[in-house]
């Protein structure tokens, strides 16, 4: 065993002392020991049941003849770090929990290892640190989120606590409506419920064959969570026997299954980060102009807040992801001879799959479009990309020309929207938001859903070279790369130019002439960084562009 490295032998006779130190026996110590890697903790809703998770998990490793040692990670919740300085340490933390993962896997030889996320960052670091240590490995998230209701209608934390601070401001809502809201549309644990950044990455883990099927969409309060949490407890035990790890399961074809579920769904255009982020850590390479030749092939069959009505309980009500790749199967759209965490190939994980619901999952011949939910776009403005959520843009706003108007912070464009000094035609554009300009790449969730709340997200544009949240809707166009800070072109965008968006045709553009371009090029100076010591200024000095899932330089 993998383990045997730290437990046996005469001379390791201290080290069994030290384990004896905290109550484990010879018994104990004599099997497969594996790690337990719990997210839990008091301050994101979506971890708030990861320690009843947790310990279903032992259970499970137990009940299998193994011996489960649980150790913590950071995790920090974006929708509560949205809006103020602490966004620009969300992304930093997906690094950070991955460096974590590669230390405690390291330095304790486990012979197998348990991950239990739920959250944004949480996910993806989980998943790029089980690739660098590459033991056998299984991933059980804590669940969505049930929808809250107020008023008889459905509410998330994007159409309720978001855009309602945009129906407030507007003079839509009264104070009373926004803070009967509050109080429903988080109802209790788990993700939150639409198809946000969390939740489309806890089904691309299922997708990727590291989740057991269910992982991406069983609420949050089911029961059947508590059972799949056993079951993974028990699965990793004969993923150690027959030595199944995560690089055999995330190859080439793992990723493209996940870009074209993550199409079929309208994901979070997060998912552009981490997935290309996740590949590099499992040594493999993932351009960006192979996710529109994905999409172009890909039609997208739900429709799941904050692009449509349905819920991830309701994905779940319809079969789960299991049900939506059986659907895209029909069209052979997957690589179905996969290996995955389940020991089957994903052709027998589907074997038993039915749509129940053509409502929330479309069946494959009629789709809500004929091409996937995100689009990568690229032009004089980004001409390593950008990034926009296709599924969630109305029709009138996938082709527009619009007037610039500029900003160098999300604090600015916020001010300015909520001052009512945006109108419709304009085109927002918010820099040095970007990995290294931010430094963090935060999300601009409160100027995109404050667009919305206010009725203007069919007439509105925003770009940025920072991120979106995966509640985003609208013509929301993020990634912008190379970003500001780098000198990319963004940077030489002045109030009043006029920007051409066609999504379509995967096109944006400034309408400027190249000579002008030039012109400005040559008059720009670097900015000084924002932050000049801790974590974030590391990270600003090691991080890549965001068309390269803003991983660090080699």
């Amino acid at each position: 065993m993998r383990s045997d490295a730290m437990k046996k032998g005469i001379e390791r006779t201290p080290h069994r002392a030290l384990f004896k130190a905290m109550g484990y026996t010879n018994e104990e110590l004599a099997r497969p020991i594996i790690g337990v890697v719990n997210a839990f903790n008091e301050v994101i809703p979506g971890h708030i049941n990861l320690d009843k998770i947790t310990q279903a998990v032992k259970d499970g490793i137990r009940m299998a003849g193994g011996t489960p040692m649980e150790f913590p990670t950071i995790g920090v919740c974006d929708g509560i770090a949205m809006g103020h300085s602490g966004m620009k340490y969300s992304l930093v933390s997906r690094e950070l929990i991955a460096d974590g993962i590669e230390i405690m896997g390291n330095a304790y030889p486990f012979d197998g290892l348990v991950f239990v996320p739920n959250c944004d960052k949480i996910i993806p670091g989980m998943l790029m640190g089980a690739a660098r240590v590459n033991v056998p490995s299984i991933f059980v998230s804590g669940g969505p989120m049930l929808p809250g209701k107020y008023k008889g209608k459905k509410y998330d934390l994007i159409s309720g606590g978001f855009e309602a601070v945009g129906a407030y401001a507007s003079g839509k809502m009264s104070k009373a409506e926004l803070e009967g809201i509050e109080n429903a549309c988080c109802p209790g644990c788990g993700s939150c419920a639409g198809m946000f950044t969390a939740n489309t990455m806890n089904c691309m883990t299922e997708v990727l064959g590291l989740g057991l099927p269910g992982n991406g969409t069983i609420p949050a309060v089911d029961a059947a969570r508590i059972r799949l949490a056993k079951n993974a407890g028990m699965k990793i035990m004969e993923l150690v026997e027959a030595d199944i790890k995560p690089r055999d399961i995330l190859t080439m074809e793992a990723f493209e299954n996940a870009f074209v579920v993550d199409m079929a769904l309208g994901g979070s255009t997060n998912t552009i980060l981490h997935l290309p982020a996740i590949a590099h850590e499992a040594g493999l390479e993932f351009n960006l102009q192979k996710i529109n030749e994905i999409s172009a092939k890909t039609p997208q069959i739900c429709k799941i807040s904050p692009a449509g009505y349905h819920y991830l309980v309701d994905v779940d009500n319809a079969g789960g992801i299991k049900a939506v790749m059986k659907e895209l199967a029909k069209k052979k759209l997957l690589h179905l001879n996969l290996m995955t965490a389940t020991g089957k190939k994903i052709k027998d994980n589907l074997k038993d799959a039915e749509n129940l619901d053509p409502e929330v999952i479309r069946p494959i011949d009629k789709p809500y479009t004929k091409t996937g939910g995100l689009a990568i776009l690229f032009g004089n403005i980004a001409p390593d990309g950008a990034v926009v959520k296709a599924g969630g843009v109305a029709p009138e706003m996938l082709k527009r020309e619009g007037i610039a108007r500029v900003f160098e912070s999300e604090e600015a464009a916020q001010k300015a929207i909520l001052g009512k000094k945006i109108v419709a035609g304009d085109v927002v554009v918010i820099r040095y938001e970007g990995p290294k300009g931010g430094p963090g790449m935060r999300e601009m969730l409160a100027p995109t859903a404050a667009i919305a709340g206010m009725g203007l997200d069919k007439d509105v544009a925003l770009l940025t070279d920072g991120r979106f949240s995966g509640g985003t809707r609208g013509a929301a166009i993020g990634h912008i790369s190379p970003e500001a800070m780098e000198g990319g072109p963004i940077a030489f965008v002045k109030e009043g130019d006029i920007i051409e968006i066609d999504i379509p045709a995967r096109k944006i553009n400034l309408k400027i002439t190249p000579e002008e371009m030039k012109k400005r090029k040559a008059l720009w100076k670097p900015i000084e960084l924002k932050v000049k010591s801790g974590v974030l200024y590391r990270y600003a000095q090691n991080v890549t562009s965001a068309s390269t899932g803003a991983v660090f330089k080699k």
